[in-house]
């Protein structure tokens, strides 16, 4: 497991923690009438941290014994096995091939929490047809089924389409920018695909983004 990466385990007490459940609750509230149940993270461009973002944020959704899946729809890169420190032997890919996988997801649970992975299996060449196809729509009622909530990692929205085409069958899209680094007209460019295919943005997390030293010192009383 990344331990440096997960901070809502290893320092749950710390800023960052509590700005991770901050963040949660927020998507909690993003819509009272009809909830979110799943959510995709990504960013606008490959220089954001949206896996330690989600990664996070399921630890904090996972809070008190909620089922919470993570899955890594990223078929590009996939990070969340690495961060986690479990294997990718099988995963979702498996969902789209094996009836037996589908029939029952190969999630991995998490040590010291309820929280499950499905971390993204073997890649396939061209991940933009499994994320286009009928498949999919049955794979994401199946997961809906066995969770409260789902969350799902996808590449970059300026690189690939995998993003787009997952967003516009999700409840909600979060983007994960980072300070200092992801430039301007990635996010704009970002924001307007979704747009384009009535994607729900529920909001965007800066990252990398420095801290109050009075915050510091207020958690630390």
């Amino acid at each position: 497991m990344t331990t440096n990466a997960l901070v809502t385990l290893t320092d749950p007490t710390s800023v960052a923690a509590e700005a991770y459940r901050t963040l949660r609750t927020g998507i909690e509230f993003a819509n009272v009438d009809t909830p979110i149940k799943t959510l995709l993270v990504t960013s606008a461009g490959p220089d954001a941290d949206k896996d330690v973002t989600l990664a996070n944020l399921a630890v904090t959704m996972a809070d008190g014994g909620r089922r919470v899946i993570v899955v890594d729809s990223d078929l590009r890169h996939p990070q969340l096995h690495n961060i986690f420190g479990v294997s990718n032997t099988r995963g979702f890919t498996d969902m789209f091939r094996d009836d037996a996988a589908f029939a029952e997801p190969p999630v991995q649970r998490i040590k010291d929490t309820s929280l499950q992975l499905l971390s993204s299996g073997q890649l396939p060449t061209i991940p933009s047809q499994i994320l286009n196809s009928q498949k999919l729509v049955q794979v994401l009622q199946k997961l809906t089924e066995n969770a409260e909530m789902v969350l799902f990692s996808a590449p970059p929205i300026s690189t690939v389409t995998d993003a787009v085409l997952l967003a516009s069958k999700l409840d909600g899209t979060l983007l994960v920018v980072k300070a200092s680094v992801s430039k301007r007209e990635h996010v704009l460019e970002a924001k307007n695909r979704l747009v384009k295919v009535n994607a729900n943005l529920v909001g965007a997390v800066l990252s990398n983004a420095p801290v109050d030293a009075s915050l510091k010192d207020y958690y630390n009383l």
